[in-house]
């Protein structure tokens, strides 16, 4: 049951992405920035610490409530909810489940009121969707550690405050790994802040879509950070601490998807009932029909997916298999409503000058990060043969 809060949350945040966000796409898409007055905006609303705690600052958003949202936030373009996820979700998480006490009050209330932004430093060239390959080091000595290594695909690298850092401080001697890696073992996570020597960070990606969505690589050379910074002040939790982190972040884009979803069936019977070919609209073209038709469906299946699989981790029933089921189904199924959406538009579909071109692509990302659809199969499978040899 949904509170008169949260429902009032809701609406505001409904009314401010359709009534501000959405006419400044254009803006992002040219620029590759989020304009300031709705950064700012953002933040007095509260957005930047929705899921988290609300003695640190945040709004405490259960996983039923971090969907709703998200759905919201899914409408428009992907970048605004970048600007707020981070912090919220696979960065902010680590601090929430794994932090000490005096690291959450030290960090939490700054990014849930937007003063900081975090990123969350785990993929490296050898090391994405399995952190098993992961190099980057983390050498103990008097005082504290010193971290070695090279990140890629950062978001908001170029942007942060706050990198939670994920480094070897032992490795893993079992057999299996190889040379230079430690499987998933001995992997701890460090919260270094942006202005230590030796952290560096590259210019940003040039990627396909999601503009005003910034990644970059990261540079740790020989950087020291004291016994502080490591999270939880426990060696080997790293591991555990990603996969928690990217376990709610997975059921969180999986609703971004259906946000996204609802936008381009939106954008596709709005075109479809205003177009005309042979003198009649073309939304009376039964293969246009049965093109919305799918995509209608598809997107209500994403829909009650998800709120499924929230519920669920909100029990604690499954916080494992149902949110990657959830993002394999809505990532791949909002890629598919997007290409629906082009067919619809026809030549106009291709051109620049309109919404559906720019999800088109933006929505391609959503099958990569957060553990690509291959990586959600292996979860669900490993998952369904567990269970079966219980």
């Amino acid at each position: 049951m949904e509170t008169e809060a949260f429902q009032a949350v809701l609406a505001a945040v409904r009314t401010f992405v359709r009534k501000e966000v959405v006419p400044a796409e254009d803006v992002i898409e040219q620029t590759d920035e989020i304009p300031e007055a709705i950064r700012a905006k953002a933040a007095d609303m509260g957005l930047f610490g929705y899921a988290l705690p609300e003695a640190y600052g945040g709004l405490g958003f259960t996983m039923i409530e971090d969907v709703r949202l998200a759905m919201e936030l899914g409408y428009t373009a992907p970048a605004f909810r970048s600007m707020l996820g981070t912090n919220n979700g696979i960065a902010g998480q680590v601090l929430v489940n794994f932090g000490t006490e005096e690291q959450k009050r030290r960090h939490l209330p700054g990014l849930a009121s937007g003063a900081k932004i975090a990123s969350f430093a785990l993929t490296e060239s050898e090391a994405g969707s399995d952190p098993s390959g992961l190099r980057t080091r983390a050498v103990r000595v008097e005082g504290g550690y010193r971290l070695t290594g090279h990140k890629r695909f950062i978001t908001n690298a170029d942007r942060a405050d706050l990198f939670m850092v994920f480094a070897r401080t032992s490795a893993d001697t079992s057999a299996g790994t190889s040379a230079g890696t430690g499987g998933t073992k001995g992997i701890s996570v460090f919260v270094v802040e942006s202005g230590a020597e030796g952290l560096s960070v590259g210019p940003k990606d040039e990627k396909m879509g999601q503009r005003g969505a910034h990644t970059a690589e990261v540079f740790l050379d020989d950087v020291f950070v004291p016994e502080s910074a490591l999270v939880g002040g426990v060696e080997g939790e790293g591991f555990a601490a990603a996969m928690r982190s990217l376990a709610r972040g997975r059921l969180h884009i999986a609703a971004v998807c259906v946000g996204l979803a609802r936008r381009l069936v939106e954008e596709s019977v709005a075109h479809a009932a205003a177009t005309r070919q042979g003198g009649r609209p073309i939304a009376e073209f039964q293969q246009v029909q049965a093109m919305l038709a799918d995509s209608q469906t598809e997107l209500m299946a994403g829909r009650a997916m998800v709120l499924e699989a929230a519920r669920a981790y909100d029990d604690g029933s499954d916080r494992r298999m149902a949110p990657s089921c959830a993002k394999l189904f809505c990532s791949e199924m909002v890629g598919r409503v997007a290409d629906r959406a082009v067919q619809i538009h026809g030549g106009l579909g291709y051109m620049r000058s309109v919404p559906v071109e720019r999800f088109y692509r933006d929505a391609r990302l959503f099958r990569l990060y957060e553990g690509t659809s291959e990586v959600q199969k292996v979860i669900i499978a490993k998952q369904l043969l567990r269970e079966a040899h219980r």
